[in-house]
């Protein structure tokens, strides 16, 4: 385990109020940690930004399959970005739609680049992308 340093921080009782809220909500054991996954959160939202890091996510979509030509269209997307999709599942909702989800792995220029070209597509009803880190360089 890596060594832990302890230290203080200052905010106003209201405001630690609502934060000892949402701790509890979300369940976590105490402050330190939700703390810790605040400071993870902000790093992973900066090797985002950078655009440059590896990182993993997923692009979720949602569409009427009766569209002309797209499933086709999603498909050669796909294929055309083997190299940074990892895994696929389709998952059919009802008689009309589908819902896709791809996982997805490269830098963050190149997934957000992906993520685009698939929720873009002509007759996708919805779509989302989350974006995470592979865990290198977090402790």
């Amino acid at each position: 385990m890596a060594e832990l340093t302890r230290f203080g921080i200052s905010m106003g009782s209201a405001l630690l109020g609502q934060f000892d809220q949402l701790i509890e909500r979300k369940g976590y054991v105490n402050r330190s940690e939700a703390i810790r996954d605040l400071v993870r959160a902000a790093l992973v939202e900066d090797q985002w930004e950078r655009g440059d890091e590896e990182t993993v996510g997923t692009v979720t979509i949602v569409y009427d399959h009766h569209t002309r030509d797209l499933a086709e269209k999603l498909t050669e997307h796909q294929h055309s970005h083997h190299d940074a999709i990892i895994s696929a599942l389709h998952v059919h909702l009802d008689h009309d739609h589908c819902l896709e989800v791809a996982v997805v792995r490269g830098s963050a220029e190149q997934v957000r680049r992906l993520a685009d070209e698939l929720i873009g597509t002509k007759g996708v009803k919805h779509g989302k992308l989350a974006m995470t880190t592979t865990g290198e360089g977090l402790r």
